[in-house]
């Protein structure tokens, strides 16, 4: 039952919703910024309304499946959830229908989160992201950091919810779904975290040389 869960789960994280949304705006976000075929990309390519459905539906596609078998009791709170919601991360990730070169599954994670706590730690993500976010725009005097920053942001604000993690005490599943999410978001962002603390800027490399929302 477990793995019929997980790779339902996962191929739902693999739908590019923001990829194939850029095809109907004909846009190949491959060939945007840093190749990213996620919804931040589709904005700056296609506007901020195709943008934002973007973001919407990468977002649904890991709260819906994932609350409905949260809130049903159909997935309890053993070692098998873990796999279950790191599924769509996963998916996401390394899709299938993008030779296994997906997205850097910000917007899903937010969807798993908002799934597995009921809002609460995606609220305290999206929290820790604005404060460093405003610290980083104090340190540059009110100017945009960099790619490279948004990149080492990410990571190290996943890795900053374990203090919320452990302030609620949460169960040994949930940490699970912690270190995977913070493993792929560290995978998909390896050449702007490396960028940033070896202060080498530039463009980030496009898509099709590694994991590229």
């Amino acid at each position: 039952m477990i793995f019929w869960m997980a790779i339902a789960e996962f191929l739902c994280g693999a739908l590019m919703f923001s990829y194939w949304l850029g095809k109907l705006a004909r846009k190949n976000l491959k060939q945007v910024g840093d190749g990213n075929p996620g919804a931040f990309n589709l904005w700056q390519a296609a506007g901020y309304r195709w943008g934002l459905a973007g973001i919407l539906l990468d977002v649904l596609k890991g709260y819906v499946p994932l609350v409905f078998l949260v809130e049903s009791g159909v997935l309890g709170w053993g070692y098998g959830m873990t796999v279950v919601a790191a599924a769509p991360i996963l998916g996401h990730a390394f899709s299938p229908f993008l030779k296994f070169k997906g997205g850097k599954t910000i917007a899903v994670t937010f969807g798993v989160w908002s799934a597995l706590t009921r809002f609460e730690a995606a609220l305290a993500y999206a929290v820790i992201l604005a404060v460093l976010l405003a610290a980083f725009s104090f340190y540059k005097n009110g100017k945009y950091a960099s790619r490279e920053a948004d990149g080492f942001q990410v990571v190290a604000g996943m890795a900053l919810l374990s203090v919320y993690l452990m302030s609620v005490g949460a169960p040994r599943a949930i940490w699970g779904v912690w270190l995977v999410n913070l493993l792929v978001l560290a995978y998909a962002n390896r050449r702007a975290i490396r960028m940033f603390l070896t202060g080498r800027g530039g463009q980030l490399p496009r898509s099709g040389d590694g994991v590229t929302l």
